[in-house]
């Protein structure tokens, strides 16, 4: 599963809050870590948050294929780490990977199996005060964020589904409803045990 969406969002909280559930679905999520080029943070770890790369070990990265999806954004590069990814499917789990609209363009070509979901806030003031309570952030920051989550916009209807975050545990149940609802999918489902036809 790709979730997307406009940086204050929220994308990060309700997926967290949605793998805190002991539903069957919740007990399946994994969240994607990104390797990026971006600094690291304060409270930021490696392999925990992101995997922090150089950008020329992030180019030969992607020039190598190991990674699923790559973007840029405000100046930074992120991607998709592919072998990471494919393990954790082998394994039985179900991944989200919250990732800009450039990557999930390419997840989109190159998965076609891969669900799309596009997180959107109750309004575009909602929006600008989640902005504007990262402190850490110039405010030219916070106007290009903005700038960028308009044009993101555009993408939206290539998107399967959207989710509405006005309530943080309402928006993580409904990923869990989507989930669930894409694994009982028949070309999803194991069917291998139904009699074959014309058989006794």
């Amino acid at each position: 599963m790709v979730v997307s969406g406009p940086s204050g969002v929220g994308k990060g909280t309700v997926v967290e809050h949605a793998m805190s559930g002991r539903s069957a679905a919740a007990r399946r999520l994994r969240r994607s870590v990104s390797v990026t080029t971006r600094p690291r943070r304060a409270g930021e770890r490696e392999g925990r948050d992101y995997f922090f790369r150089s950008p020329d070990e992030f180019k030969r990265m992607a020039a190598s294929g190991e990674l699923l999806e790559w973007a840029s954004y405000l100046g930074h590069q992120y991607g998709t780490p592919r072998e990471w990814v494919d393990r954790q499917l082998e394994a039985g789990y179900d991944i989200v990977l919250e990732i800009e609209v450039q990557g999930a363009m390419q997840v989109r070509e190159h998965r076609p199996e891969a669900v799309l979901v596009y997180m959107l806030p109750p309004s575009w003031r909602a929006l600008r005060q989640r902005l504007k309570l990262r402190r850490s952030e110039a405010a030219e920051i916070q106007q290009r964020r903005i700038e960028v989550a308009t044009q993101e916009f555009e993408y939206v209807r290539n998107y399967h589904y959207v989710i509405v975050n006005d309530r943080v545990a309402k928006a993580a149940r409904q990923l869990l409803a989507i989930l669930s609802a894409e694994r009982a999918r028949v070309g999803r489902a194991d069917l291998d045990w139904l009699p074959a036809e014309n058989s006794d």
